[in-house]
């Protein structure tokens, strides 16, 4: 089975060795075709703790690490222009 993987923006990285990801799905309604946002956040696993607020990454998920842990990080895509 192939491994999950995702791009999503970083909103949280105040936990040691960990970060909270956002990742929006899109999807038209079934009856009106609006397009509808669905967002959901992961903790995800920063072993180098690299990553920053609003930096784009890619994350795969992966064996549990943690009660809610169950995704890592593979590269960050993006820098963000808030944090220096």
């Amino acid at each position: 089975m192939p491994v999950k993987q995702q791009i999503g923006i970083v909103i949280s990285n105040k936990m040691q060795k960990t970060m909270v990801v956002k990742i929006e799905n899109r999807y038209p309604h079934p009856l009106y075709s609006k397009t509808l946002i669905k967002t959901k956040k992961y903790l995800a696993h920063d072993e180098l703790e690299q990553c920053n607020i609003g930096d784009q990454v890619l994350v795969e998920e992966c064996r549990p690490l943690s009660k809610r842990k169950r995704w890592k990080l593979v590269q960050i895509i993006s820098k963000s222009s808030l944090i220096n």
